[in-house]
């Protein structure tokens, strides 16, 4: 396969039995046109106000998706039901200074934007997308975190492929990576890439929080991704793009100079069990909520 299954994206959110097909078979399914790019502006535009109110002086934390830099980080370790920032690795030279300004140096704001800011709230709480939730087969859907993925001009930072039930597992395994396009995703940029049918390998991890507190990756399958078989996902403005949980991913680093931002959502079923080792918890103060109310 050297195309992602794509289409425009249907009216209401109501999937056509190929397109459910086309999913299952390929664990992904791009779907353009989803969001109208007034829309994507709009959450561009809270976003900005979130960084520009955001003052790194206070807390200089990275994120690295090839070092896990973040294993261990109490600031990234609590921030599944608060709204915290994060820098790409190569954000700072050597004397401690950003290289470029705050908003091109962050890698991603975490991860709960979507219970916790009402402009959020409404771009990912729809209709349209509890149609697709429940077209895809989940039962009683729950938004368990948000992300917005920088990606910023010259050091947005390589994401190694990986499958996101790593991270947010459920027994059974029910989680759904929903990704808007909120600027243009190319090759060039660093867009998403994906292993069509991938979904139907094993867990290759699992991240777990010991008895001690401390976050670990176990591995489950020793053996590589398959050579080559990597399909960008190009997107432009608006377009979603909705993967399995055990879809293989990755991205290339963005070493252009336009920059490649995405909002992310994940969902689970609430009717899966939701262990206590993950790394991601929130408190009882903030109920995981579904597409509606």
């Amino acid at each position: 396969m050297n195309k992602l299954p794509t289409y425009a994206a249907p009216e209401g959110g109501k999937l056509t039995e190929r397109m459910r097909a086309d999913y299952e078979r390929a664990g992904v399914l791009v779907l353009e046109g989803f969001v109208a790019p007034e829309k994507c502006r709009q959450l561009l535009e809270r976003t900005q106000e979130l960084v520009d109110a955001f003052d790194p002086g206070e807390v200089r934390h990275i994120f690295s998706a090839l070092d896990q830099t973040q294993l261990g980080d109490k600031y990234f370790e609590e921030s599944g039901d608060k709204v915290r920032f994060f820098f790409e690795q190569g954000a700072f030279d050597e004397q401690g200074n950003l290289r470029q300004s705050k908003e091109q140096s962050l890698n991603k704001m975490g991860h709960a934007m979507h219970d916790l800011d009402p402009v959020f709230d409404a771009f990912s709480r729809t209709p349209e997308l509890g149609q697709v939730a429940q077209d895809i087969g989940i039962a009683d859907p729950g938004i368990i975190q948000s992300m917005v993925i920088f990606k910023p001009p010259r050091i947005g930072g390589e994401v190694h492929c990986h499958q996101d039930s790593t991270y947010i597992y459920t027994e059974p395994e029910s989680c759904v990576g929903f990704w808007f396009a909120l600027e243009d995703a190319t090759v060039e940029n660093g867009c998403m890439q994906f292993i069509p049918g991938g979904h139907r390998m094993g867990l290759k991890e699992r991240e777990l929080r010991g008895a001690d507190g401390k976050l670990r990756l176990e591995t489950l399958d020793t053996s590589p991704w398959p050579e080559g078989a990597e399909v960008a996902a190009e997107a432009g403005t608006g377009t979603l793009v909705i993967f399995d949980g055990r879809s293989p991913h990755l991205s290339g680093p963005n070493h252009s100079d336009k920059s490649r931002c995405a909002y992310t959502l994940h969902v689970v079923d609430r009717n899966c069990h939701y262990p206590k080792e993950n790394w991601l918890q929130r408190s009882a103060d903030l109920p995981l909520r579904g597409f509606v109310g």
